[in-house]
């Protein structure tokens, strides 16, 4: 059952997180965060009942901004930048790398788009993922187009200015949020563009009283064997809503990445998708849908109906985002489905 004080404690820990660098609980999580991703050499594995729903449904929203793979999200944006600030040599920096896979893909992309002497620097606090992903860019022919920087994203500070900055799956690993968010409007050109694919969701990647009681109902259409939680290696009868926050830095400050954006930069472009949906297409509960039979596709479907549905008349706010972000005013803006940032902001 749902803490009704649920919502202040979010708050209140929005508050704490922000000032907390620098603590022991601090170090503390630091030192989780390293072991968790130490040996984790694909973080972004998903069950094949995913990839059903993201090319039913997401891949339609992104394919409105030309775009037919989040790779090109980052490398059309990048290369826009790139145009938009004239520089002869680019160069770009991505907060929270991790294994650098994501940067490899898009510094590949640029190359096909004709983009030339560029870089990206990879920013992460992790020495093995960084160390995987020079691997990567050398196997891939693009290591001259990659650099590394081993560094702690909330404590971050540029050494120069960049014509574009990108965040792939890293913002909700950020507690210091304001300080990363005013230092990359410090670093950006000004006519460079900050890029930008996450979790906005509740912070620790909880459901919402509103999103969790929807969550509950399907929860009980599944099959049995469908509530076996392979992550954790137990069974939920009733979905479990806990804090994935707890230990490391998994969605320490989600509900806060949104608004504090919505503070410093100007939307430019901007997609808005998923709520109820997530933990039945995640790797936690994902792999037990078969994503060949009928009745689970059909079961995927009215769930992401019922989320379209509450978009629309604001009963629920998206839990994950494609954003390019300017620091001015935009040439012009698009929002998928007409739906702003302003919008999707769900206050604790």
């Amino acid at each position: 059952m749902v803490n009704p004080l649920r919502s202040i404690f979010d708050l209140l820990a929005a508050r704490k997180t922000s000032g907390m660098a620098g603590t022991s609980a601090y170090r503390a999580k630091l030192a989780q965060e390293h072991a968790r991703y130490k040996d984790m050499a694909d973080v972004n594995a998903l069950p094949p009942i995913f990839h059903y729903w993201s090319h039913t449904y997401l891949r339609p929203m992104v394919e409105e901004f030309d775009v037919r793979h989040p790779d090109e999200w980052f490398a059309n944006h990048l290369h826009e930048s790139a145009v938009r600030t004239g520089t002869d040599r680019p160069r770009f920096i991505s907060i929270g790398a991790g294994n650098c896979d994501t940067e490899v893909r898009v510094a590949k992309l640029l190359r096909q788009k004709g983009l030339d002497g560029f870089v990206i620097e990879c920013l992460d606090l992790n020495t093995h993922m960084l160390a995987r992903g020079r691997e990567l860019a050398k196997a891939e022919g693009v290591q001259s187009n990659v650099g590394f920087v081993e560094g702690d994203f909330n404590r971050w500070r540029a050494d120069g200015r960049y014509d574009g900055v990108m965040a792939s799956q890293s913002l909700h690993h950020v507690m210091a949020l304001e300080d990363l968010f005013d230092e990359v409007r410090r670093a950006l050109h000004p006519t460079g563009m900050f890029v930008i694919s996450d979790i906005i969701g509740r912070n620790g990647h909880m459901r919402w009283p509103e999103a969790l009681d929807d969550v509950q109902r399907f929860w009980q259409e599944m099959p049995t064997e469908y509530r076996y939680n392979r992550l954790l290696s137990r069974h939920e009868e009733t979905y479990e809503n806990w804090d994935c926050s707890d230990e490391g830095f998994e969605g320490i400050r989600a509900q806060d990445i949104l608004p504090t954006l919505l503070e410093r930069f100007e939307f430019y472009k901007f997609i808005g998708f998923a709520n109820v949906i997530d933990p039945f297409i995640d790797r936690a509960f994902g792999h037990n849908f078969n994503a060949d039979a009928e009745w689970d596709r059909a079961f995927i479907d009215r769930i992401h109906q019922l989320d379209e549905a509450g978009f629309a008349d604001g009963r629920l706010k998206p839990t994950h985002m494609f954003a390019a972000l300017t620091l001015s005013e935009p040439p012009q803006r698009q929002y998928s489905r007409g739906l702003s940032p302003e919008a999707c902001v769900r206050t604790a």
